[in-house]
């Protein structure tokens, strides 16, 4: 696909619709002149100088340029006009003190561990910056023989199991990808490892996509991504303070009862210090799906190789600073809107967080002077920078639980952004906001393309889509469906534990390379490659700046439970179609193993043990959960033709109505997670699945399980139903 398509495409779907837009924005055109007026005030040339001078050194969570940093953010927002203050939380936060990676046998090789300086990067040489590592990996000093087990997915391990090959004792080797890199531990851990280890593949991240750091964009051979670990998916935050805030006298957990802390030790590594280890491997050779682009023959290991992995940590409490600004409504003080991105890096961090702390801070800029000149928000601002996401969360988190009594009946919404970069618009989050997106992208344009950002985003959502039939559907369909949020950024606990509308922006799709938590996340490498005149970062100042403005000013604030309603029915199709497919695939399957039909598949499948019949999948009842949609659908169509409801009190049961689909007893075995349509899947990590509760159950076979949870999700719509009834 190229930007030539792209843009012919876009301009082909432009035409229309301009005027609708135009007549539907909120305000009309008082709202439009202020809009206007605030994007005079974005500078793409100061949004560069931010990013320059936030990124200048390593300012990780409790490090001394990490206060220095938080510090400079609050003198930002207070020069800006806005009332603002440091909010600090002691949290727990490991980092090494020891790590040794060493193959014993068949030959030697120690890792070398280090990302080396490169003269055509300023930064990568300075001193502070934390080590190539995964925080929260355990405390470990082991010896075994390798395996290695692909991707380190659930799947992969049954592939193993079915060669005869067993992890148990031993250490794993996985590639980043295809998965979130806590869950690959995990998953080993489960299966009986002692070690993992986490490396990335070129042919994934690295010179199979194109020339390499310096000269390209690209990971070279030494460049590893650091991590968290942490299990997130049972909670995110600090380990030891589950549920409430991290402050100095909170209660804290003994460090070895955290749920969701691995057992065994992990470290990431760069593609010179694997191919030694890969290369040693000997028994069956991998599959073609697991093979990546070092120059050898991939296996997957019979015990010959050796490596000894020791790690050690300090496991100390450390301070974790947000900072914290507020612009008083003149109306509706006690309504907040609620704009957040993280401060904290890895090291230098100009991509990841930067840069969407660059356009944040542009935005408070902006609002700054409009206020200053006269305007005051119907509701209150509030604008966050985030100390501590990168290990887990933790700064957002830890101020959600904190005041979380006083966010369940203040929040309107709370608007996420993270790294930013040229390309394409992406949004996901409540999807009772998806009309606001729509009509805020529709009036926004691509500084590339001078077509609109939601216009643009359609067309290459068409161009990318796989069949003629899909194409045209998609060139069809006037609106940009908002994806579903899983985690791995600030939005979780707005969302998934305390039911508060959220929304997640950010560019990309043309800032693709290789330097994402590494110590070339620069500032050199950012203004090369990932957004060359910092037009993007203005661009994502607009769209979330004319968010935040529009739900701030709005008379009538901008839910639209139709499109909740559309979006969750297409689920629960969904997991209607998984069940059936599941329940005839498995009866095909069954039927094959007992005909003793797989072993003539293929000549790869010839090493392969015969797999065990599966447990036949049985009818599961979804009709209680498809009755609570049909009456939603009544009440969304009822109250989609009401016109001009006013008030505080009509406000606050608008922006609740989200906080109806929570379940007080969580998802199972993981109660920290209330929400009841999104979450982050147990085995993805980052990656969502939406009615988490049933769609996992499912997909575990789990079918007691599966059941209740469609009651627990019917019950979730009828209150918010209920709630909607009341309005």
């Amino acid at each position: 696909m190229t930007n030539h398509y792209i843009r012919l495409l876009a301009l082909a779907l432009c035409w229309p619709g301009i005027t609708q837009a135009q007549e539907r924005l909120p305000g009309g055109n008082q709202q439009r002149q202020l809009e206007q007026r605030f994007d005079k005030q974005l500078s793409s040339t100061h949004i560069g100088e931010t990013i320059q001078s936030l990124s200048s050194q390593p300012h990780h969570i409790g490090s001394a340029r990490g206060k220095a940093v938080a510090e400079d953010i609050l003198q930002r927002f207070k020069s800006y006009g806005w009332d603002a203050e440091i909010v600090t939380y002691q949290v727990l936060f490991p980092t090494p003190k020891e790590r040794v990676l060493e193959l014993k046998s068949p030959t030697t090789n120690k890792a070398l561990l280090k990302e080396p300086a490169l003269k055509e990067d300023a930064t990568s040489g300075q001193a502070g910056q934390l080590p190539t590592y995964n925080a929260w990996s355990a405390d470990g000093d082991v010896e075994g023989p390798l395996v290695f087990v692909n991707y380190g997915l659930p799947d992969d391990y049954e592939y193993l199991e079915r060669a005869g090959i067993s992890v148990k004792g031993k250490i794993v080797i996985a590639k980043y990808g295809r998965s979130w890199r806590g869950s690959k531990p995990k998953v080993a851990q489960e299966h009986g490892a002692i070690g993992c280890i986490i490396y990335s593949d070129p042919k994934d991240d690295g010179y199979y996509a194109g020339d390499v750091y310096p000269k390209g964009a690209f990971k070279n051979e030494y460049g590893v991504q650091r991590g968290s670990v942490m299990d997130i998916v049972i909670y995110p935050g600090d380990p030891l303070t589950p549920n409430i805030g991290a402050t100095v006298n909170a209660q804290r957990l003994d460090r070895l009862q955290a749920p969701n802390l691995l057992k065994i030790p992990v470290l990431p590594i760069s593609y010179h210090d694997a191919a030694p280890l890969l290369k040693s491997l000997e028994g069956p050779v991998a599959p073609e799906e697991w093979r990546g682009a070092l120059p050898f023959t991939y296996h997957i290991g019979n015990g010959k190789a050796t490596v000894h992995l020791k790690l050690q940590f300090d496991w100390q409490i450390r301070p974790c600073h947000n900072v914290i600004a507020k612009l008083k409504g003149s109306e509706l003080p006690d309504q907040w809107v609620i704009r957040g991105n993280h401060h904290d890096a890895w090291v230098n961090g100009a991509a990841d967080p930067i840069s969407g702390l660059a356009a944040l801070l542009e935005e408070a800029k902006a609002i700054g002077a409009l206020h200053r000149e006269g305007y005051t928000p119907r509701r209150t601002l509030v604008y966050c920078a985030w100390d501590g996401e990168e290990p887990g969360l933790l700064g957002s988190t830890e101020w959600v639980e904190d005041h979380a009594a006083e966010l369940q009946e203040k929040a309107v919404l709370y608007l996420n952004t993270d790294n930013n970069g040229r390309g394409f618009f992406n949004a996901s989050g409540s999807h009772a906001l998806e009309t606001l997106v729509n009509d805020v992208a529709r009036d926004i344009t691509d500084p590339q393309t001078n077509v609109s950002i939601l216009t643009r985003k359609q067309a290459s959502d068409a161009l990318k889509a796989p069949t003629a039939k899909l194409k045209k559907e998609r060139l069809a369909k006037k609106n940009l469906a908002i994806g579903a949020m899983g985690s791995g950024s600030d939005y979780s606990s707005f969302l998934q534990h305390l039911g508060i509308p959220s929304l997640d922006y950010g560019f990309g799709g043309e800032d693709a390379g290789g330097e994402y938590h590494s110590i070339y996340d620069s500032y050199d490498d950012y203004h090369r490659f990932k957004d060359p005149g910092f037009q993007y970062g203005v661009t994502l100042s607009e769209a979330a700046g004319h968010t935040v403005l529009r739900v701030a000013d709005a008379v009538n604030l901008p839910f639209d439970f139709r499109r909740l309603y559309e979006t969750v029915n297409g689920y629960v199709n969904e997991l209607a179609e998984l069940a059936a497919g599941m329940r005839e695939s498995t009866a095909i399957e069954n039927q094959l193993i007992q005909e003793q039909k797989y072993q003539l598949v293929t000549d790869t499948a010839r090493h392969l043990l015969q797999p065990s019949p599966k447990a036949e999948v049985p009818y599961l009842d979804f009709s209680t959960l498809q009755n609570a949609l049909v009456a939603l659908d009544t009440t969304t169509q009822t109250l989609s033709s009401r016109k001009n409801h006013t008030g505080a009190a009509y406000d606050k049961a608008l922006y609740q109505a989200e906080q109806q689909l929570l379940y007080g007893n969580g998802l199972p075995a993981r109660s920290w997670y209330k929400h009841t349509l999104y979450a982050p899947g147990f085995y993805t990590g980052y990656g969502v699945k939406t009615i988490p509760g049933v769609r996992e159950a499912i997909e575990q076979r789990r079918w007691t399980e599966a059941q209740e949870q469609i009651a627990v999700v019917a019950a979730a719509i009828n209150r918010l139903t209920v709630h909607l009834n009341g309005l």
